[in-house]
C-alpha cells in the first residue's frame, strides 16, 4: 500500500463509524479454539540505544524506504549475525 500517512489517518474516522456487519472479514482465515491453544505472546526485546558512525549513502539507502530506517537496519545486522552465529 502506497498510501500516505496523511490519506490513512484521513480514512480513519470512515473506518471507525463502519458496524461490524459492513467489515468485509472474506480474506481472513477462520480460527477456532484449536488453534488459540497454541498461540503465544512474543513480546518485543527491549532495544539498546546506541551512537554509530554509518556512512550517509548506507542511511540514505534505508531512509529512502520510509518509517521504519532503524528497524530495517537492525533486521539487516540480526541476519547477519544469525549467518555467521552457525559457523
Amino acid at each position: 500500500m502506497n498510501a500516505s500517512k496523511k490519506s490513512i489517518k484521513s480514512d480513519l474516522p470512515r473506518i471507525d463509524a463502519m458496524s461490524d456487519e459492513e467489515i468485509d472479514y472474506s480474506e481472513i482465515a477462520a480460527t477456532d479454539a484449536d488453534f488459540w491453544q497454541a498461540a503465544e505472546v512474543n513480546l518485543p526485546s527491549v532495544k539498546r540505544q546506541v551512537t554509530l558512525r554509518i556512512d550517509p549513502d548506507i542511511v540514505e539507502f534505508f531512509k529512502a524506504a520510509g518509517q521504519g530506517y532503524q528497524t530495517r537496519i537492525n533486521a539487516v545486522l540480526r541476519s547477519y549475525v544469525k549467518a555467521h552465529q552457525s559457523k
